[in-house]
């Protein structure tokens, strides 16, 4: 299954282990206080950028063994709902939250706002569900380990970031907590919290419908398949 994948296994290792050890409190707290939080930051993107970039490389330069024929629907799938995952990326960038590495963070007291009242997370989790999504369709052995590594740590990283919150925030952020949540829509069903689509705004809708078009267009010059051009064998 797994045969002559070993530089794709090693990247994705550090890739992982890159993440973890340095979200460690016993290893970031240390560091950081040694080097500086600006220092620190840097480091740790130069570490997980650098293993991102080795393990696309070891991905494309990996056989492709097939492991499984995925039927149609699931071929369908990452197309079907890429635009909607392309707008959550969006929209995790022009809302701001605590629980996010890339919006700057409001007062907690003014509570979830946006895209994160469905989900504390909405970047992570739109990487994870189109790391799955293509891992599905795929259906190789090189699509295991590098589609699997990005939904681990797309998914379950989140938790890491919860764990450290926690700690710094304290109450503030436990009652930040109670107005969303990790899981999607989690908050809504328990009847936490209601959504207002206001919020969200157009422009992730359009930013989003703008990332789409390309993801389209570039695929193949990019990977290799032409998503649209499947489209066209589905319906003649």
């Amino acid at each position: 299954m797994f045969e002559d994948l070993t530089e794709l296994i090693l990247a994705s290792a550090l890739f992982l282990g890159g993440h973890v050890i340095l979200s460690a409190e016993s290893v970031r707290g240390p560091l950081r206080a040694k080097l500086g939080g600006g220092p620190f930051q840097g480091l740790y993107s130069l570490i997980a950028v650098g293993a991102l970039v080795w393990m696309t490389l070891a991905y494309f330069a990996a056989p492709e063994t097939k492991l499984w024929q995925a039927p149609t629907f699931l071929l369908h799938l990452p197309l079907s709902l890429m635009l909607l995952l392309f707008i959550a990326m969006a929209a995790s960038f022009t809302a701001s939250s605590p629980a996010s590495i890339w919006a700057p963070s409001p007062s907690l007291e003014d509570g979830p706002s946006g895209l994160f009242r469905i989900t504390r997370h909405p970047l992570m989790w739109a990487t994870g569900i189109w790391a799955l999504l293509h891992l599905a369709a795929v259906g190789s052995g090189r699509g295991v380990v590098f589609f699997g590594a990005l939904a681990v740590l797309a998914l379950a990283g989140p938790l890491l970031i919860e764990r450290r919150k926690a700690r710094e925030l304290g109450s503030q952020w436990t009652a930040y907590c109670a107005a969303t949540s990790y899981i999607p829509f989690a908050a809504q069903l328990s009847g936490r919290t209601r959504i207002h689509w206001r919020e969200i705004g157009w422009m992730p809708v359009l930013v989003g419908a703008v990332l789409y078009a390309l993801a389209l267009i570039f695929h193949e010059l990019a990977v290799g398949t032409a998503p649209a051009s499947f489209v066209q064998g589905i319906f003649g």
